[in-house]
């Protein structure tokens, strides 16, 4: 076992539909989005990761990006692939070695995917050389990265907010006790605002554009204690067929994505109101904690926090919660055993 272990390199993945994202030597190495580009004749992946973004929407015809995971799991198996053996390849610590080793890996996973979709995952990782891969929930390994105890016989509510799926969980004792995963979350936002920019200022925006506006003047409500200021927008306008610039609001923002929060609000309703009574009355004290980069929406823990009559916590950090949580996991393998899918 010793010479094994000697060749064996830990690492954690949160392998998320908009970044993904890898822990080697409790450092974060690889903060990247998930998204590749392949060349349509030959077949090769020319780009992966932030070059492969900066194409994304600016392709000829021979170029392709691809977001291999959709809704928080596999769409595209061998596009998937390859990108997770190019981010593994691309780990400084592990580029000095000679040959590629052996890898122990814990993987997060949403907690609403199937049987069929965690192999996906699963053999994924094992076929870029992971020895031992081990799978975690997702809300799990986020109240992990949160800080919370999660074996204690008490109840914390975890609602993260990623790019393809929001994971609204209750967790005691080490154990998912009601969950819900709802396909709403990030890129239904971003989709939001495409339609909204299209319907009410005649321009046609497109996907980064629409990401950059969401980062910027995005907000979950329209009562905001410091508002961002309004954005300039360039698009084409759907008339005319020329480019034009658009001055948008936070405002405008809120009434685009008003529907899909409201969704997200009715989903965390609904896992509250599944709760056993005892842990009801621990979330009563400890309140609700956010993660993702959907928390980071200005005014969402606001708004849930309204709707719920419960304190709203957003983690520090809240894109890298989920994957510290990961990195935690894999250090104290020994302690959080009982919790991950081997």
């Amino acid at each position: 076992m010793g010479f094994f272990d000697f060749m064996t390199e830990d690492i954690a993945i949160d392998l998320g539909t908009a970044n993904t994202l890898i822990i080697h030597n409790d450092k974060v190495v690889i903060d990247s989005p998930s998204i590749v580009a392949r060349d349509r004749i030959t077949g090769k992946i020319i780009a992966v990761g932030k070059e492969a973004n900066m194409m994304q929407g600016k392709t000829h015809e021979n170029i392709k990006t691809i977001r291999p995971l959709k809704d928080g799991v596999i769409a595209d198996f061998d596009a998937s692939e390859k990108m997770i053996s190019m981010f593994i390849k691309s780990i400084p610590a592990l580029k000095k070695k000679m040959f590629t080793p052996a890898l122990r890996m814990v993987v997060c996973i949403p907690s609403g995917i199937t049987e069929v979709e965690m192999r996906a995952v699963k053999e994924s990782c094992e076929r870029v050389n992971g020895k031992e891969v081990y799978l975690i929930h997702e809300p799990m390994a986020a109240a992990i990265g949160i800080g919370v105890d999660i074996m204690q016989p008490k109840g914390n509510m975890i609602v993260d907010i990623g790019g393809g799926t929001t994971e609204i969980a209750v967790i005691a004792l080490g154990g998912i006790v009601c969950d819900k995963s709802v396909k709403i979350a990030g890129d239904v936002f971003t989709n939001d605002i495409i339609y909204y920019m299209r319907t009410q200022h005649n321009l046609f925006v497109g996907e980064t554009t629409a990401e950059k506006i969401k980062i910027s003047v995005g907000a979950a409500t329209e009562d905001l204690e410091t508002p961002p200021d309004d954005m300039e927008v360039q698009g084409r306008d759907l008339l005319t067929g020329k480019p034009k610039q658009v001055n948008v609001s936070y405002r405008e923002i809120a009434k685009a994505l008003d529907k899909s929060i409201q969704r997200i609000e009715d989903a965390v309703m609904e896992t509250l109101s599944q709760t056993p009574p005892e842990l009801a009355a621990d979330i009563y004290n400890t309140g609700i904690y956010l993660a993702g980069g959907g928390s980071m929406l200005r005014g969402l823990d606001k708004r849930i926090s309204q709707k719920t009559d419960l304190p709203v916590y957003i983690a520090e950090d809240p894109l890298r919660a989920v994957v510290r949580g990961t990195g935690m996991a894999l250090k104290n393998l020994q302690k959080f055993r009982s919790i991950l899918i081997k």
